[in-house]
């Protein structure tokens, strides 16, 4: 036996522990600020608790009561005979060429999703996942191949956040980089975070699992835990329109929107959900969306299909589709997966395509492939244990 392979046993084998773990008592991650008081409260606890416990949880990434040092040690145990606070378990953690990172966890069911670090010299994004496979069938995201099993709770999205900074080392007092941050009237030091950023584009579609993911967008905002700004969270749909409103009102983070055609015909085809909410109508949501949130710019997703969307005709047509929406344009070079119906558009059609834009005044960045050889760039997400049903997987 390899060491290699020795080394991937080892992990599955503390996934289960890990899993198991949270399947044995009730999990206090994910839960709101008042639902972890009224947790405690129902035990006899001092409500004022509930606040040290959400920090250790969310500042100093507490995987265990007795790591709660501000608290009494008896107050700990009665804690632990009643509730977890246990990670879902990493099945696999593999490491691209380019640093790019991706966790496959294993939560209390079974179940397991990915979740990826895309580092960056000036920021580094976490893409989280919302449901375990996806509904939606795009025809050209791997993710869409995977049936939909469930939506992911609060606390198994916010599970891929804590594990992602654990691999990262980067919890209060585990790194010497610091900065100071202000949040209101107080100012402390922080460790000078890799995970600056996280987006809502990993399996599954987060407006099916809404109330959820706003949940966790709460829980990630919060200044007294993870501290994310709003502008630092981005929720990706590929056009569940009713819900877009919703997300403006509610939590007010970026929306990226999967569009990657400029015909309802095509998109129909590509992107089903189309023929329930056509273009028009999406991007009238849109635009109440930067008329709730004006401070927001819509980032438009359009994945590069070889002789499919990327004419210069089309080109012209999503100029004209996007006036009067603040918005950034997102070129994806298509990534391939076993048993894709597509290739990408060459490098001159892509950039050709994105000069188009330019001159019609819509910023269009080319997204540079990252993670693609293990199978985490955009689009060719799908949990391990699926893919290894039919073929053995190499990590």
């Amino acid at each position: 036996m390899s060491d290699s392979t020795t080394i991937i046993e080892k992990i599955a084998s503390n996934a289960d522990t890990s899993a198991e773990a949270m399947a044995v008592l009730p999990n206090l991650v994910g839960l709101s600020r008042e639902q972890l008081k009224e947790k405690v409260t129902a035990l006899g606890i001092e409500g004022f608790r509930a606040n040290q416990m959400w920090q250790a949880m969310y500042t100093r990434g507490a995987t265990d009561f007795s790591q709660m040092s501000n608290i009494k040690k008896e107050t700990q145990s009665l804690l632990a005979n009643h509730f977890s606070i246990a990670r879902a378990g990493v099945s696999r953690n593999a490491v691209s060429f380019d640093q790019t990172q991706k966790w496959l966890l294993k939560f209390a069911d079974g179940n397991e999703v990915e979740t990826v670090f895309i580092p960056d010299s000036n920021r580094g994004t976490l893409c989280v996942s919302s449901q375990v496979g996806c509904t939606l069938a795009c025809t050209f995201c791997h993710t869409g191949t995977q049936r939909l099993v469930r939506n992911l709770t609060p606390g198994e999205i916010i599970t891929q956040v804590l594990v992602a900074r654990d691999g990262l080392g980067e919890w209060a007092g585990t790194t010497g980089k610091t900065k100071t941050q202000t949040h209101g009237k107080i100012t402390r030091e922080t460790p000078d975070r890799q995970l600056t950023n996280i987006v809502f584009m990993g399996m599954g579609e987060p407006m099916f699992n809404y109330d959820n993911v706003v949940a966790a967008c709460r829980i990630m905002m919060d200044s007294d835990g993870l501290a994310l700004s709003r502008r630092k969270i981005t929720v990706s749909t590929s056009g569940v329109v009713p819900r877009i409103r919703d997300l403006a009102k509610d939590v007010g983070v970026n929306l990226a929107i999967s569009l990657h055609a400029v015909t309802d015909e095509l998109r129909d085809v590509i992107v089903p959900i189309n023929r329930k909410y056509p273009i028009a109508e999406l991007l009238d949501a849109c635009r109440e969306y930067v008329r709730l949130v004006p401070s927001r710019r819509i980032m438009f997703e359009y994945v590069m299909l070889n002789g499919v969307n990327d004419s210069p005709e089309d080109a012209h047509k999503l100029v004209k589709l996007l006036e009067g929406i603040p918005s950034k344009v997102n070129l994806i070079p298509f990534n391939p997966w076993p048993g894709a119906p597509y290739t990408c558009s060459s490098n001159n059609r892509i950039h050709a395509f994105g000069r188009i834009l330019i001159a019609g005044g819509i910023a269009s960045p080319i997204r540079k492939t990252r993670g693609e050889d293990i199978m985490a760039a955009c689009g060719q997400l799908k949990s391990m244990s699926e893919l290894k049903k039919g073929q053995k997987v190499r990590l």
